[in-house]
């Protein structure tokens, strides 16, 4: 089963918005939020995932979705 990470404090950055609409489209994917996972610098610059322990980053929500569906 496919396994998206997602960092709270990068909600920022709308990646929240990214996770609902991959919840909505894809309710088999597993997504697993946590306060932090201790990648504080990739956190600060951009929205990022974690998808199967891969790091999808993007300058954008939208090209963080894009690049999420790209890796899965």
């Amino acid at each position: 089963m496919t396994k998206i990470k997602v960092c709270q404090n990068n909600y920022g950055y709308d990646t929240n918005e990214v996770i609902e609409k991959i919840k909505d489209e894809r309710p088999e994917i597993e997504i697993e939020v946590a306060a932090c996972w201790g990648y504080c610098d990739d956190c600060a610059s951009g929205p990022y995932v974690f998808v199967d322990d891969e790091m999808v980053q993007a300058d954008s929500p939208e090209d963080l979705y894009e690049s999420i569906l790209e890796t899965l």
